[in-house]
């Protein structure tokens, strides 16, 4: 009979239960660390997604998870729970702290020069001139605004559904 080596230790492997593979991860026993990979890398892949939303990110988050179990002697403790809950609970506490990571930051925004309001691009002095100019046209819009809450859509006079009277200016 031939040696079948290897094979047949993954085969030994493979029928171990989680709780059981977790002592020859904690030694750093790649074959028992890749069935441990390969019973619960999709769950956790899912569950990266479902934090983060996307692909990408939740693939690191996986990985950097899985990382954290190989360098970390894993952790685990049989009398806290399974080893998919444990897992999983490493997943999650990576992806949360990619979404705190990633709130830190300040968001990118583009412009383009032509979308930019006339308004925008004049000289400060401009701006300071429109501000400072008396509020004849806002009292005109507060008025026309008020006329037009105060008929409903039927044609009756009155506030809309919601509203106790027409919009006023305070002085």
């Amino acid at each position: 009979m031939p040696n079948q080596g290897p094979n047949v230790e993954v085969e030994a492997l493979q029928r171990l239960a989680d709780e059981d593979l977790m002592p020859l991860v904690e030694r750093k026993d790649p074959a028992a660390f890749e069935i441990v990979y390969d019973r619960h890398g999709g769950a956790a892949y899912s569950l990266a997604y479902r934090i983060v939303g996307d692909r990408l990110v939740a693939e690191d988050v996986t990985q950097e998870a899985f990382l954290s179990v190989w360098r970390s002697g894993a952790r685990f403790d049989r009398a806290r729970g399974s080893v998919r809950t444990w897992l999983l609970g490493v997943v999650r506490n990576r992806a949360i702290d990619v979404l705190r990571r990633e709130a830190g930051r300040a968001p990118t925004v583009s412009i383009e020069l032509d979308t930019v309001p006339e308004l925008i691009a004049a000289p400060a002095d401009t701006l300071q001139r429109e501000l400072a100019a008396p509020d004849d046209d806002l009292a005109a819009v507060v008025e026309e605004l008020a006329a037009r809450f105060s008929r409903s859509p039927s044609g009756v006079a009155g506030p809309p559904p919601g509203r106790s009277g027409a919009l006023r200016r305070s002085r």
